[in-house]
Protein backbone atom coordinates (compact mmCIF):
# COMPACT_ATOMS: atom_id res chain seq x y z
CA UNK A 1 0.00 0.00 0.00
CA UNK A 2 1.36 3.13 -1.21
CA UNK A 3 -0.60 5.60 -1.32
CA UNK A 4 -2.91 7.11 1.96
CA UNK A 5 -5.65 4.59 2.32
CA UNK A 6 -8.73 6.93 3.70
CA UNK A 7 -10.72 5.36 6.17
CA UNK A 8 -14.08 7.40 7.28
CA UNK A 9 -15.53 5.91 10.89
CA UNK A 10 -19.22 6.40 11.59
CA UNK A 11 -20.36 7.33 13.90
CA UNK A 12 -17.29 8.89 15.49
CA UNK A 13 -18.01 9.40 18.73
CA UNK A 14 -18.70 5.99 20.50
CA UNK A 15 -16.16 4.11 22.49
CA UNK A 16 -15.79 1.76 19.57
CA UNK A 17 -14.98 4.80 17.01
CA UNK A 18 -12.39 6.07 19.58
CA UNK A 19 -10.92 2.73 19.88
CA UNK A 20 -10.52 2.61 16.04
CA UNK A 21 -8.84 6.06 16.17
CA UNK A 22 -6.30 4.99 18.53
CA UNK A 23 -5.35 1.61 16.73
CA UNK A 24 -5.13 3.70 13.40
CA UNK A 25 -3.61 7.18 14.03
CA UNK A 26 0.26 6.14 14.06
CA UNK A 27 -0.33 3.76 11.05
CA UNK A 28 1.76 5.52 8.63
CA UNK A 29 -0.32 4.37 5.52
CA UNK A 30 -4.04 5.25 7.10
CA UNK A 31 -5.40 8.45 6.97
CA UNK A 32 -9.00 8.71 8.91
CA UNK A 33 -11.95 11.27 8.63
CA UNK A 34 -14.78 11.12 11.28
CA UNK A 35 -18.02 11.44 10.76
CA UNK A 36 -21.13 11.83 13.04
CA UNK A 37 -24.69 13.47 13.47
CA UNK A 38 -24.23 15.21 16.40
CA UNK A 39 -21.52 16.99 18.14
CA UNK A 40 -19.57 14.59 19.64
CA UNK A 41 -16.38 13.54 21.59
CA UNK A 42 -14.70 12.24 17.92
CA UNK A 43 -14.14 15.98 17.00
CA UNK A 44 -11.91 16.52 19.69
CA UNK A 45 -9.52 13.21 18.30
CA UNK A 46 -10.25 13.30 14.46
CA UNK A 47 -8.46 16.30 12.79
CA UNK A 48 -10.94 15.78 9.80
CA UNK A 49 -13.86 16.14 11.41
CA UNK A 50 -17.66 16.20 9.74
CA UNK A 51 -20.47 16.78 12.90
CA UNK A 52 -23.94 17.45 12.36
CA UNK A 53 -24.32 14.97 9.67
CA UNK A 54 -27.41 13.67 8.96
CA UNK A 55 -29.17 10.70 10.12
CA UNK A 56 -29.63 7.55 8.42
CA UNK A 57 -33.44 7.95 8.63
CA UNK A 58 -33.27 10.80 7.11
CA UNK A 59 -33.72 10.52 2.88
CA UNK A 60 -30.66 12.82 1.83
CA UNK A 61 -28.24 10.93 4.12
CA UNK A 62 -26.98 8.68 0.99
CA UNK A 63 -26.02 12.11 -1.20
CA UNK A 64 -24.50 13.67 1.62
CA UNK A 65 -22.48 10.80 2.55
CA UNK A 66 -21.34 10.32 -1.24
CA UNK A 67 -20.17 14.01 -1.02
CA UNK A 68 -18.23 13.07 1.37
CA UNK A 69 -16.68 9.86 -0.04
CA UNK A 70 -15.56 11.92 -2.66
CA UNK A 71 -14.24 15.49 -0.74
CA UNK A 72 -12.06 13.16 1.12
CA UNK A 73 -11.52 10.09 -1.45
CA UNK A 74 -12.93 7.49 0.97
CA UNK A 75 -11.83 3.85 0.44
CA UNK A 76 -13.46 2.34 3.22
CA UNK A 77 -15.84 2.57 5.67
CA UNK A 78 -15.74 1.47 9.09
CA UNK A 79 -19.88 1.63 10.74
CA UNK A 80 -19.47 1.70 14.52
CA UNK A 81 -22.93 1.22 15.63
CA UNK A 82 -25.58 -1.72 14.50
CA UNK A 83 -28.40 0.01 13.19
CA UNK A 84 -25.66 1.28 10.82
CA UNK A 85 -24.15 -1.44 9.81
CA UNK A 86 -27.94 -2.89 8.81
CA UNK A 87 -28.54 0.70 6.52
CA UNK A 88 -25.46 0.26 5.08
CA UNK A 89 -26.13 -3.05 3.77
CA UNK A 90 -29.07 -2.64 2.40
CA UNK A 91 -27.73 0.56 0.85
CA UNK A 92 -24.00 -0.65 -0.61
CA UNK A 93 -25.17 -0.33 -4.26
CA UNK A 94 -26.37 3.42 -3.55
CA UNK A 95 -23.06 4.00 -1.36
CA UNK A 96 -19.77 4.81 -3.41
CA UNK A 97 -16.99 2.72 -1.45
CA UNK A 98 -16.79 -0.29 0.58
CA UNK A 99 -17.95 -1.01 3.46
CA UNK A 100 -16.45 -2.59 6.09
CA UNK A 101 -20.04 -5.34 6.19
CA UNK A 102 -20.26 -8.64 4.70
CA UNK A 103 -23.79 -8.58 3.92
CA UNK A 104 -27.40 -7.79 5.11
CA UNK A 105 -27.88 -11.19 5.93
CA UNK A 106 -24.86 -10.87 8.81
CA UNK A 107 -25.66 -7.33 9.77
CA UNK A 108 -29.18 -8.16 10.28
CA UNK A 109 -28.45 -11.45 12.68
CA UNK A 110 -26.08 -9.63 14.53
CA UNK A 111 -28.29 -6.64 14.96
CA UNK A 112 -31.29 -8.97 16.31
CA UNK A 113 -31.03 -11.39 19.50
CA UNK A 114 -34.19 -13.18 18.06
CA UNK A 115 -32.41 -13.94 14.94
CA UNK A 116 -29.46 -15.26 16.34
CA UNK A 117 -31.15 -17.27 18.79
CA UNK A 118 -33.22 -18.70 15.76
CA UNK A 119 -30.36 -19.46 13.82
CA UNK A 120 -28.57 -21.82 16.55
CA UNK A 121 -31.53 -22.75 18.04
CA UNK A 122 -30.20 -26.59 17.77
CA UNK A 123 -27.14 -26.12 19.15
CA UNK A 124 -26.46 -26.78 22.53
CA UNK A 125 -24.60 -23.56 23.45
CA UNK A 126 -28.12 -21.73 22.42
CA UNK A 127 -29.75 -20.28 25.56
CA UNK A 128 -33.15 -21.36 26.54
CA UNK A 129 -35.30 -18.73 24.64
CA UNK A 130 -39.27 -18.29 25.75
CA UNK A 131 -40.97 -16.86 23.35
CA UNK A 132 -43.83 -15.90 25.51
CA UNK A 133 -43.96 -14.90 29.42
CA UNK A 134 -46.74 -17.69 29.43
CA UNK A 135 -43.78 -19.81 28.80
CA UNK A 136 -41.91 -19.41 31.65
CA UNK A 137 -42.88 -21.46 34.60
CA UNK A 138 -39.75 -20.58 36.80
CA UNK A 139 -38.58 -17.94 37.68
CA UNK A 140 -35.75 -15.35 37.84
CA UNK A 141 -35.78 -15.33 33.62
CA UNK A 142 -33.51 -12.80 32.06
CA UNK A 143 -34.91 -10.41 29.56
CA UNK A 144 -33.14 -7.93 26.95
CA UNK A 145 -34.25 -5.82 24.37
CA UNK A 146 -33.91 -7.67 21.21
CA UNK A 147 -32.17 -4.47 19.37
CA UNK A 148 -30.19 -3.31 22.18
CA UNK A 149 -26.04 -2.72 22.76
CA UNK A 150 -24.06 -4.71 25.53
CA UNK A 151 -26.60 -4.37 28.76
CA UNK A 152 -28.28 -1.50 28.16
CA UNK A 153 -32.44 -2.09 28.48
CA UNK A 154 -31.40 -5.41 30.18
CA UNK A 155 -32.50 -7.01 34.01
CA UNK A 156 -33.52 -10.29 35.68
CA UNK A 157 -37.19 -10.30 35.64
CA UNK A 158 -38.51 -12.51 38.90
CA UNK A 159 -42.38 -11.86 38.62
CA UNK A 160 -44.99 -11.85 35.16
CA UNK A 161 -46.22 -8.83 36.46
CA UNK A 162 -43.44 -6.70 36.16
CA UNK A 163 -42.90 -7.94 32.19
CA UNK A 164 -46.55 -7.52 31.99
CA UNK A 165 -46.29 -3.43 33.05
CA UNK A 166 -43.10 -2.86 30.06
CA UNK A 167 -44.48 -0.02 27.40
CA UNK A 168 -43.48 -2.74 24.72
CA UNK A 169 -42.73 -6.37 25.74
CA UNK A 170 -42.70 -7.46 22.08
CA UNK A 171 -39.26 -5.83 21.53
CA UNK A 172 -37.83 -8.12 24.59
CA UNK A 173 -36.29 -11.43 24.41
CA UNK A 174 -36.52 -14.08 27.22
CA UNK A 175 -34.16 -16.41 28.06
CA UNK A 176 -33.03 -18.75 30.49
CA UNK A 177 -30.81 -16.74 33.81
CA UNK A 178 -27.63 -17.97 33.45
CA UNK A 179 -25.78 -17.26 36.52
CA UNK A 180 -22.19 -18.09 35.54
CA UNK A 181 -19.01 -16.11 34.57
CA UNK A 182 -19.21 -13.63 31.27
CA UNK A 183 -16.92 -13.67 28.61
CA UNK A 184 -16.37 -11.47 25.57
CA UNK A 185 -14.31 -13.47 23.06
CA UNK A 186 -12.50 -10.91 20.58
CA UNK A 187 -12.27 -12.94 16.98
CA UNK A 188 -11.12 -12.05 13.77
CA UNK A 189 -11.99 -14.26 10.54
CA UNK A 190 -10.52 -12.92 7.10
CA UNK A 191 -12.01 -13.10 3.75
CA UNK A 192 -11.54 -16.31 3.06
CA UNK A 193 -13.59 -17.55 5.68
CA UNK A 194 -10.84 -18.79 8.07
CA UNK A 195 -11.03 -17.90 11.98
CA UNK A 196 -7.86 -16.69 12.71
CA UNK A 197 -7.77 -15.22 15.99
CA UNK A 198 -9.94 -15.94 19.66
CA UNK A 199 -9.90 -14.11 22.22
CA UNK A 200 -11.92 -14.45 25.31
CA UNK A 201 -11.41 -11.68 28.03
CA UNK A 202 -13.82 -12.01 31.19
CA UNK A 203 -15.79 -9.09 31.64
CA UNK A 204 -15.01 -7.88 35.39
CA UNK A 205 -16.82 -4.54 35.64
CA UNK A 206 -19.72 -3.25 33.58
CA UNK A 207 -20.72 0.30 34.04
CA UNK A 208 -24.01 1.75 31.90
CA UNK A 209 -23.86 -1.01 29.87
CA UNK A 210 -20.04 -0.99 28.80
CA UNK A 211 -17.36 -2.90 30.47
CA UNK A 212 -14.57 -0.69 31.95
CA UNK A 213 -12.58 -3.62 33.22
CA UNK A 214 -12.19 -6.60 31.18
CA UNK A 215 -8.98 -9.13 31.43
CA UNK A 216 -7.70 -11.72 28.83
CA UNK A 217 -8.17 -15.13 29.81
CA UNK A 218 -7.29 -18.46 27.84
CA UNK A 219 -9.25 -19.09 24.64
CA UNK A 220 -10.87 -22.82 25.37
CA UNK A 221 -11.37 -25.62 23.12
CA UNK A 222 -15.21 -25.21 23.73
CA UNK A 223 -14.92 -21.29 23.46
CA UNK A 224 -12.69 -21.65 20.15
CA UNK A 225 -15.35 -24.31 18.89
CA UNK A 226 -18.56 -22.21 19.31
CA UNK A 227 -16.72 -19.33 17.94
CA UNK A 228 -15.37 -21.19 14.63
CA UNK A 229 -19.64 -22.57 14.81
CA UNK A 230 -20.74 -19.04 15.13
CA UNK A 231 -18.15 -17.77 12.33
CA UNK A 232 -18.81 -19.80 10.12
CA UNK A 233 -23.13 -20.34 10.19
CA UNK A 234 -23.39 -16.26 9.97
CA UNK A 235 -20.90 -15.91 7.62
CA UNK A 236 -18.72 -13.42 9.25
CA UNK A 237 -16.16 -11.41 7.76
CA UNK A 238 -13.16 -9.18 9.54
CA UNK A 239 -12.98 -8.51 13.05
CA UNK A 240 -15.98 -9.42 15.07
CA UNK A 241 -16.89 -10.59 18.86
CA UNK A 242 -19.23 -12.69 20.59
CA UNK A 243 -20.48 -12.81 24.33
CA UNK A 244 -20.52 -16.02 26.80
CA UNK A 245 -21.96 -16.78 29.93
CA UNK A 246 -22.45 -20.02 31.99
CA UNK A 247 -25.11 -21.74 32.77
CA UNK A 248 -26.13 -22.90 36.21
CA UNK A 249 -24.07 -25.84 34.92
CA UNK A 250 -20.89 -24.29 34.22
CA UNK A 251 -22.02 -24.78 30.31
CA UNK A 252 -21.29 -21.63 28.08
CA UNK A 253 -24.31 -20.22 26.01
CA UNK A 254 -24.27 -17.64 23.33
CA UNK A 255 -25.87 -14.16 24.51
CA UNK A 256 -24.87 -12.04 21.29
CA UNK A 257 -22.53 -11.83 18.33
CA UNK A 258 -21.91 -8.34 16.46
CA UNK A 259 -19.67 -7.79 13.28
CA UNK A 260 -17.55 -4.94 14.28
CA UNK A 261 -15.20 -3.09 16.24
CA UNK A 262 -15.52 -3.40 20.52
CA UNK A 263 -14.07 -0.96 22.41
CA UNK A 264 -12.21 -3.16 24.85
CA UNK A 265 -10.58 -4.88 22.20
CA UNK A 266 -7.87 -2.52 23.35
CA UNK A 267 -6.44 -5.34 25.71
CA UNK A 268 -5.55 -7.65 22.79
CA UNK A 269 -4.18 -4.54 20.86
CA UNK A 270 -1.69 -4.49 23.71
CA UNK A 271 -0.88 -7.76 22.32
CA UNK A 272 -0.32 -7.20 19.36
CA UNK A 273 -3.87 -7.64 17.69
CA UNK A 274 -4.76 -4.95 15.91
CA UNK A 275 -8.53 -5.56 15.49
CA UNK A 276 -9.56 -2.26 13.44
CA UNK A 277 -5.93 -2.58 10.87
CA UNK A 278 -6.85 -6.00 10.33
CA UNK A 279 -10.69 -4.87 9.32
CA UNK A 280 -9.42 -2.22 6.66
CA UNK A 281 -6.40 -4.55 5.48
CA UNK A 282 -9.00 -7.46 4.61
CA UNK A 283 -11.56 -5.43 3.22
CA UNK A 284 -8.85 -4.31 0.96
CA UNK A 285 -8.39 -7.52 0.20
CA UNK A 286 -5.33 -8.27 1.36
CA UNK A 287 -3.90 -11.74 3.31
CA UNK A 288 -3.28 -10.86 6.73
CA UNK A 289 -1.89 -13.33 9.64
CA UNK A 290 -2.54 -12.50 13.47
CA UNK A 291 -0.63 -13.68 16.07
CA UNK A 292 -0.56 -12.45 19.75
CA UNK A 293 1.73 -12.22 22.67
CA UNK A 294 0.65 -14.55 25.37
CA UNK A 295 0.77 -13.19 28.33
CA UNK A 296 -2.52 -11.92 30.81
CA UNK A 297 -2.90 -7.71 30.20
CA UNK A 298 -5.42 -6.27 32.08
CA UNK A 299 -7.44 -3.04 31.25
CA UNK A 300 -9.12 -0.78 33.05
CA UNK A 301 -11.08 1.96 31.92
CA UNK A 302 -12.55 5.75 32.86
CA UNK A 303 -13.29 8.71 31.43
CA UNK A 304 -11.01 10.30 29.71
CA UNK A 305 -11.04 14.21 29.25
CA UNK A 306 -10.16 16.44 26.43
CA UNK A 307 -10.71 20.00 25.83
CA UNK A 308 -10.66 22.79 23.27
CA UNK A 309 -8.63 25.61 24.46
CA UNK A 310 -10.23 28.98 22.84
CA UNK A 311 -7.38 31.32 22.80
CA UNK A 312 -4.28 31.60 21.02
CA UNK A 313 -0.73 31.60 21.63
CA UNK A 314 2.60 31.12 19.95
CA UNK A 315 5.38 31.26 22.70
CA UNK A 316 5.77 29.37 26.11
CA UNK A 317 7.84 30.09 28.80
CA UNK A 318 8.14 27.34 30.66
CA UNK A 319 10.48 26.71 33.89
CA UNK A 320 12.62 23.38 34.70
CA UNK A 321 13.23 22.59 38.21
CA UNK A 322 9.80 20.45 39.16
CA UNK A 323 8.08 21.48 35.75
CA UNK A 324 10.05 19.24 33.15
CA UNK A 325 11.50 17.54 36.10
CA UNK A 326 9.93 15.06 38.83
CA UNK A 327 11.14 13.78 41.57
CA UNK A 328 14.82 14.51 40.30
CA UNK A 329 13.70 12.67 37.17
CA UNK A 330 12.00 13.76 33.77
CA UNK A 331 8.00 14.38 34.01
CA UNK A 332 7.00 12.00 30.49
CA UNK A 333 3.42 13.90 30.73
CA UNK A 334 5.54 17.62 30.57
CA UNK A 335 8.00 16.49 27.68
CA UNK A 336 4.98 15.12 25.65
CA UNK A 337 3.27 18.55 25.85
CA UNK A 338 6.64 20.35 25.09
CA UNK A 339 6.69 18.49 21.85
CA UNK A 340 3.20 18.66 21.10
CA UNK A 341 3.85 22.16 21.06
CA UNK A 342 7.12 21.79 19.09
CA UNK A 343 5.15 20.08 16.44
CA UNK A 344 2.84 22.54 16.46
CA UNK A 345 5.69 25.29 15.56
CA UNK A 346 5.20 27.16 18.82
CA UNK A 347 8.13 28.70 20.53
CA UNK A 348 9.54 27.41 23.91
CA UNK A 349 11.75 28.91 25.84
CA UNK A 350 13.07 27.97 28.98
CA UNK A 351 13.17 30.10 32.09
CA UNK A 352 15.12 28.68 35.13
CA UNK A 353 16.44 29.69 38.37
CA UNK A 354 18.04 26.22 38.53
CA UNK A 355 20.94 26.51 41.12
CA UNK A 356 23.62 23.93 38.64
CA UNK A 357 24.51 24.21 35.36
CA UNK A 358 21.71 23.69 33.20
CA UNK A 359 23.16 22.59 30.32
CA UNK A 360 24.98 19.89 32.44
CA UNK A 361 21.82 18.81 33.71
CA UNK A 362 20.06 18.38 30.62
CA UNK A 363 22.84 16.25 29.04
CA UNK A 364 22.32 13.97 32.38
CA UNK A 365 18.94 13.67 31.59
CA UNK A 366 18.76 13.47 28.14
CA UNK A 367 17.28 16.24 27.28
CA UNK A 368 18.78 18.05 24.40
CA UNK A 369 19.14 21.82 24.41
CA UNK A 370 17.99 22.27 20.67
CA UNK A 371 14.24 21.34 21.71
CA UNK A 372 14.14 24.99 23.60
CA UNK A 373 13.83 28.04 20.96
CA UNK A 374 15.70 30.09 24.17
CA UNK A 375 17.38 29.11 27.21
CA UNK A 376 17.22 31.44 30.04
CA UNK A 377 19.08 30.94 33.05
CA UNK A 378 18.29 33.57 36.01
CA UNK A 379 19.52 34.23 39.86
CA UNK A 380 17.60 32.93 42.59
CA UNK A 381 16.84 36.74 43.33
CA UNK A 382 15.54 37.26 39.40
CA UNK A 383 11.99 38.26 39.09
CA UNK A 384 11.20 36.01 35.98
CA UNK A 385 8.28 38.54 34.74
CA UNK A 386 11.34 40.83 34.30
CA UNK A 387 13.00 38.40 31.45
CA UNK A 388 9.66 37.81 29.38
CA UNK A 389 9.37 39.99 26.17
CA UNK A 390 6.48 39.11 24.32
CA UNK A 391 3.31 41.05 25.44
CA UNK A 392 0.92 38.84 23.36
CA UNK A 393 -0.01 35.43 22.33
CA UNK A 394 2.16 33.91 25.33
CA UNK A 395 2.07 31.60 28.00
CA UNK A 396 3.92 30.81 31.28
CA UNK A 397 4.55 27.55 32.89
CA UNK A 398 5.83 26.97 36.06
CA UNK A 399 5.17 24.74 39.40
CA UNK A 400 5.14 27.43 41.94
CA UNK A 401 2.69 29.53 42.71
CA UNK A 402 4.14 32.78 43.66
CA UNK A 403 6.24 32.63 39.74
CA UNK A 404 2.33 32.42 38.81
CA UNK A 405 1.16 34.96 41.03
CA UNK A 406 3.73 37.70 39.82
CA UNK A 407 3.48 36.59 36.02
CA UNK A 408 -0.56 37.52 36.15
CA UNK A 409 0.17 40.38 37.99
CA UNK A 410 2.37 42.04 36.28
CA UNK A 411 2.21 40.81 32.33
CA UNK A 412 -1.58 39.36 33.03
CA UNK A 413 -0.42 36.39 30.77
CA UNK A 414 -2.18 33.25 31.00
CA UNK A 415 -0.34 30.94 33.63
CA UNK A 416 -0.34 27.37 33.92
CA UNK A 417 0.94 24.03 36.53
CA UNK A 418 1.75 21.01 35.50
CA UNK A 419 -2.08 19.33 35.84
CA UNK A 420 -3.42 21.98 33.71
CA UNK A 421 -0.95 21.07 30.33
CA UNK A 422 -3.59 18.33 29.20
CA UNK A 423 -6.00 21.23 28.48
CA UNK A 424 -3.67 22.50 26.36
CA UNK A 425 -2.79 19.63 24.05
CA UNK A 426 -4.71 19.04 20.71
CA UNK A 427 -5.52 15.24 20.25
CA UNK A 428 -6.98 15.70 16.59
CA UNK A 429 -4.93 13.51 14.13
Amino acid sequence: MNKKTNVLVFPCGAESALEIHIALKDIMNMRLVGASGREDHGRMVYENYYGDFPNISEPEFIDKLNDLIEKESIDLILPTHDTVLVFMAKNADKIKTKVAVPGLRQAEICRSKKKIYDLFKDYDFCPIVFHSIDDVKEYPVYVKLDEGQGSKGAFILRDKKTFDELKDPENYVITEFLPGEELTIDCFTDRHGNLQFVGPRIRKRVFDGVCVNSETVEATDEIKTIGKIVSDQIGIRGSWYFQLKRDQNGKYKLLEASNKIAGNMNVFRGLGVNFPMLMVYDYLDYDVQVFSNDYVLEGERALYSRYNARFEYDTIYIDFDDTITKNGKVNANVMQFIYHQKNKGRIIKLITKHKHDIFQTLESLAIHKGIFDEIIHLKMEDDKYKFIKETEKVIFVDNAFGERLAIKKHLNLPVFDVDALPTLIDWRE
